[in-house]
C-alpha cells in the first residue's frame, strides 16, 4: 500500500520489521566508507572506548534509512530535506536486532509546490533490547492526494 501526506496526521507512529546487524556486514561497510579499526578490526575494536566492535554510525544511519523507507511506503518516494539532532547514544554491535518508529510531529501541504506536502518526523532506531541506538529529527517532501 503506498502512502501519500494525507495518511500521516500528526501523531501518527509506525513501527518498521526488524533487521539484524551482522559482523560481515559491520565490516564490509567500514572497510569502504568508515575505515577506523575499532569498526574493522575486534581485536583493536576491544582496546578502544567502544570495547568491542561496532557498527559506523553511518552504517546505522543506512540501516535506519532502508527500514524508514519500507516503513513509510509513500507513493513515488519521499525526499529528505533536512536531518536534525542526529545522535547514537549506543553503538550497534554484530548480531543486534534493529527497529525503527516513525512519529510524524506535524504534516502540511507545501505552499510552493502544489501537489506535495511536508512532514516533520521523528525516527528511533532501537535494538533488541529497547536501547535507542540512534535517534534524529527529519523533514521531507512526499506526494499528496490532490
Amino acid at each position: 500500500m503506498s502512502r501519500f501526506l494525507e495518511d500521516f496526521p500528526p501523531g501518527t507512529r509506525l513501527r518498521s520489521r526488524t533487521l539484524e546487524v551482522t559482523r560481515e556486514d559491520m565490516i564490509a561497510f567500514a572497510r569502504e566508507f568508515d575505515p577506523q579499526q575499532f569498526h574493522l578490526d575486534e581485536e583493536a575494536a576491544a582496546r578502544s572506548l567502544f570495547g568491542g566492535l561496532a557498527a559506523s554510525g553511518w552504517h546505522t544511519a543506512a540501516m535506519t534509512m532502508r527500514l524508514f523507507v519500507e516503513t513509510v511506503d509513500v507513493a513515488g518516494g519521499i525526499i529528505g530535506m533536512a536531518i536534525d539532532e542526529l545522535r547514537w547514544p549506543t553503538a550497534v554491535r554484530p548480531g543486534d536486532r534493529l527497529q525503527v518508529e516513525v512519529e510524524v510531529l506535524e504534516a502540511r501541504r507545501s505552499q510552493s509546490k502544489p501537489g506535495q506536502g511536508i512532514l516533520r518526523l521523528r525516527n528511533t532506531t532501537t535494538n533488541e533490547r529497547g536501547e535507542i541506538v540512534q535517534t534524529f529529527l527529519a523533514s521531507a517532501m512526499l506526494p499528496s492526494w490532490s
